[in-house]
């Protein structure tokens, strides 16, 4: 799974808006937030055709934190 890196995450609401951000875009099938470490990972929905990690960050940014 292709992962970046989170900064501002603090709580469970936290965790909770970028999954919901990350799980918005098309292409992706599955997200994984682990708060602790700041990280936010992804599983294509078609790995022959992966989401720009650049629309994934975009989308972290869109949420209230940086990527």
């Amino acid at each position: 799974m292709p992962e970046i890196k989170v900064n501002g995450m603090n709580c469970e609401h936290c965790r909770a808006s970028v999954t919901k951000a990350l799980s918005a875009l098309p292409g992706i099938a599955e997200v994984r937030v682990d708060l602790s470490r700041e990280l936010a990972a992804w599983r294509d929905q078609d790995p022959a055709r992966p989401v720009d990690p650049e629309k994934v960050k975009e989308a972290v940014r869109r949420a209230g934190f940086d990527a």
